[in-house]
């Protein structure tokens, strides 16, 4: 049974101390959550404007003027280009505007979020043409879909979660309830079940589910990677703080990488510094990367997959000094024993011990 740090405290304090700490950590954990999408809006978002005519111009002029700071255009000279940009993972989505229609490419295997409120600006601006000039037509064209299994893509990004707890759960296998030793021995065990655990969760999303169509071997590689950065630096942790450091490595990853890593919108349409940050963990990148794998050939993963290499290395690293500690202070402890045991050491102690005596 765990040690009771407030065993110190009487019970009526004890009950005080929980009474105020229980409730602030529930409403900070579901803070962390409510937060970043309450405040989801296009900033700076990668679009597409195809074309050097007039009503190309009016089009970028309109979506910098109605909303200034939410887009971050692209100038495309064809239809070629800017498929060629979606493809890969350059922007969002791209207007194609002419005097008579406007065709709106987009990628909602990109996010279905972005899309959608990409539909509703290429609507508005053919109103706004038709109010200024002859009516306007709208055309939207999906250039990478998402699964016909899963065409909302919720499917996805309710994946997310479970392997973010899978990867926490993986390291707490390994490094605390079996706990493998030396520290290479347990970096090898993490690599194998995170791979035989992406495997699993290749099978349920793309088989049985067909939510994660695409590469399969990039698809695999990309779950597995994201559960070893996970549960790697969750063990890290562990080995080099205890019980303790496997609570440290789970809110970062639960609480923090989680909410940030902008799943079921994207990272432009959250606030900048929570948008860029949950990039840099591994739920953020871990999904982009597996999106990237799924829908567009690998095209934008090598930023995502350096990423949770970084982690990876960081949470191996910490496994190996974490393991050195406690070698070095078992040694130590060893040494003491073997010390205490020696006849050299009993004979210096009597030694000490009369001098004592007639001093």
């Amino acid at each position: 049974m765990p040690k009771n740090p407030l065993v110190h405290h009487p019970p009526w304090r004890q009950l005080l101390i929980l009474s105020v700490v229980a409730p602030l950590i529930v409403g900070l954990a579901v803070l962390a959550f409510t937060w970043p999408a309450s405040r989801t809006e296009a900033r700076s978002l990668p679009v597409g404007v195809v074309g050097t005519g007039v009503a190309a111009q009016k089009a970028a002029e309109g979506l910098t003027s109605t909303q200034p700071g939410a887009f971050d255009l692209h100038l495309y000279a064809s239809d070629a280009e800017a498929r060629s940009a979606i493809a890969h993972r350059e922007v969002y989505g791209a207007f194609e505007v002419s005097s008579r229609h406007i065709t709106f490419l987009t990628a909602s295997a990109a996010s279905p979020a972005v899309a959608q409120l990409l539909t509703s600006a290429a609507g508005a601006m053919a109103g706004q043409l038709s109010s200024t000039s002859r009516p306007t037509a709208s055309v939207v064209q999906d250039v990478v879909p998402t699964s016909s299994e899963d065409p909302r893509g919720s499917t996805f990004a309710a994946a997310m979660t479970p392997l973010v707890l899978g990867g926490v759960i993986l390291a707490v296998m390994v490094a605390v309830l079996v706990g493998f030793r030396p520290a290479l021995r347990e970096i090898v065990a993490l690599a194998v079940v995170s791979c035989l655990a992406g495997a699993s969760v290749h099978l349920v999303a793309q088989d049985y589910i067909g939510a994660l169509p695409g590469n399969r071997i990039g698809t695999w590689a990309s779950l597995s990677l994201m559960l070893f950065a996970i549960s790697s630096f969750v063990a890290g942790m562990a080995a080099l703080l205890g019980p303790g450091g496997v609570a440290v490595g789970a809110i970062l990853m639960i609480f923090v990488g989680n909410p940030f890593a902008g799943v079921t919108s994207a990272p432009e349409l959250m606030p900048s510094v929570i948008g860029q940050l949950g990039q840099l963990m591994p739920p953020g990148a871990g999904a982009n990367l597996l999106r990237s794998s799924a829908y567009f050939d690998g095209h934008g993963a090598a930023q995502h997959a350096v990423v949770l290499g970084v982690w990876s290395v960081v949470g191996i690293a910490a496994i190996f000094e974490g393991h050195r500690r406690v070698a070095h202070r078992h040694n130590a402890r060893h040494s003491n024993d073997l010390l205490a045991e020696s006849p050299f050491y009993e004979a210096m102690s009597d030694v000490t011990a009369e001098s004592g005596v007639r001093t």
